[in-house]
């Protein structure tokens, strides 16, 4: 079984409501700094608030770009990413144009994966691609991960937690089965326990987004007591 430091290392501690207030930024950067997530996931308006609370420890600020529906430019969603660095940003995590990719227009979500992961990289910071995959085929999430092994993002990611559905282990599996070593996986949305969290990385997940990751890591600290 996975040690509980390395699976509090693997959460992303979240808070994207639209009604987030500093007291809540703060709060979820104590708790992360305290439980030792590994980032924590937000937008991009608190990333130099966040920052600053979290300046005296090694938990990542991590910024949502083009989120949660996708259906922003290139541009956009490149000046999204280069503002969030600008403001202190360790990682992003960028949702693809699903549109695009559902017209099959798979050259689009190639440029755009392109772009978006430059910047990062200039900018010396973690990329991770959103698929959003309760709205995808099989055969969609498969293209994606595809490019993302030739473009090499740090992650490709299941969900925004915002869609009609969030990550399955089956999901999960399935991008890793196709991006192997090359890109590691990320699953979020609807990760509320510590028997789904613990399917999520036996699958191949890496990192796991959720707002629940107290009452996962609580979980796991009383079935060490038992």
């Amino acid at each position: 079984m996975i040690g509980l430091k390395k699976l509090a290392n693997m959460v992303d501690h979240t808070l994207l409501k639209a009604d987030a207030t500093k007291e809540g930024f703060e709060r979820l950067c104590r708790e992360a700094d305290e439980y030792g997530f590994k980032m924590v996931a937000i937008n991009s308006y608190p990333v130099a608030m966040c920052r600053d609370f979290l300046k005296d420890s090694d938990v990542h600020v991590g910024a949502a770009i083009g989120f949660p529906l996708g259906q922003t430019t290139i541009e956009t969603k490149v000046f999204e990413v280069q503002d969030a660095i600008k403001n202190g940003a360790d990682e992003i995590d960028y949702v693809i144009n699903i549109g695009k990719l559902k017209e099959g227009d798979n050259a689009y979500i190639r440029e755009e994966m392109k772009a978006i992961v430059n910047a990062s990289r200039e900018g010396k910071i973690l990329s991770k691609v959103i698929l959003e995959t309760c709205y995808l085929t099989n055969e969609e999430k498969i293209t994606v991960c595809e490019i993302a092994k030739e473009i090499k993002p740090d992650f490709v990611k299941t969900s925004t937690g915002f869609g009609t559905n969030g990550a399955t282990v089956e999901d999960v599996a399935l991008m890793k089965k196709v991006v192997g070593d090359e890109v590691k996986v990320k699953a979020a949305g609807g990760i509320r326990d510590l028997d789904t969290a613990l399917k999520m990385v036996e699958a191949g997940a890496e990192r796991l987004g959720t707002s629940s990751g107290i009452k996962i890591v609580e979980e796991y600290k009383q079935s060490i007591k038992e």
